[in-house]
């Protein structure tokens, strides 16, 4: 039985390898490169090779662009506009829940938290630092070695993705803050026995967070 399957093993793989050598030898491609090529073609000159990645990227002037018929430049600067707001009014929330009346028991349970989360954050941006220490070694061998740019392009390159970072490292602790404030003051504000303060507090400090995330990452 293990002779006969061996023998029907080779016939299948005889069989496989006639196959792709028939699908190779009259396929279009390998017909294209056995025909002769007239003499105009031939002589063709060979395309321009196409070069990808972003630092071959082509942006357009935004002053000569419209999208859907407002001038890309005014657009630009309307929407850093919103993030402007959206940065005052995080702040604004972030000082009316500061300012709320609270128990300082509650006070007390809400900033160590708070220090819990802060100490979090402390080592994680020191491993994000590191990180980037290994990232800003690679684009600085990318931009600098392999695309041949500038090294003020180099360093304007590392700086923004430095700022991008800390954009999102104060978006994380802006929210821990936040919400430490609104934990305490909601708790202390339910001891009234009203509804609406106990869900319009967190509401506000959800509120503001999201509205603070474009801000910080659009100004980065």
């Amino acid at each position: 039985m293990a002779d006969t399957f061996c023998k029907r093993y080779r016939q299948g793989m005889v069989a496989i390898l006639l196959l792709c050598a028939f699908s190779v030898v009259f396929s279009p491609s390998a017909a294209a490169v056995q025909a002769p090529q007239p003499a105009a073609v031939a002589q063709a000159p060979a395309p321009a090779p196409h070069t990808g990645g972003e630092a071959n990227l082509v942006l357009p002037d935004l002053g000569q662009v419209d999208f859907q018929g407002i001038n890309g430049r005014t657009l630009l600067m309307g929407g850093l506009g919103v993030c402007v707001l959206g940065l005052a009014f995080g702040l604004v929330i972030f000082n009316q829940l500061k300012n709320l009346p609270v128990h300082r028991s509650m006070l007390e349970i809400s900033e160590l938290i708070y220090e819990t989360c802060k100490t979090y954050l402390v080592t994680q941006g020191k491993f994000i630092l590191i990180l980037e220490l290994f990232i800003g070694v690679i684009m600085i061998f990318y931009f600098g070695a392999l695309q041949r740019f500038a090294p003020v392009k180099v360093a304007i390159i590392i700086l923004f993705s430095l700022i991008g970072i800390a954009g999102s490292y104060g978006v994380a602790w802006f929210g821990i803050r936040v919400n430490t404030f609104a934990n305490s003051r909601a708790a202390f504000a339910g001891l009234a026995g009203k509804p609406y303060p106990i869900y319009a507090i967190p509401l506000s400090a959800g509120m503001s967070i999201p509205m603070l995330i474009p801000a910080l990452s659009g100004m980065a």
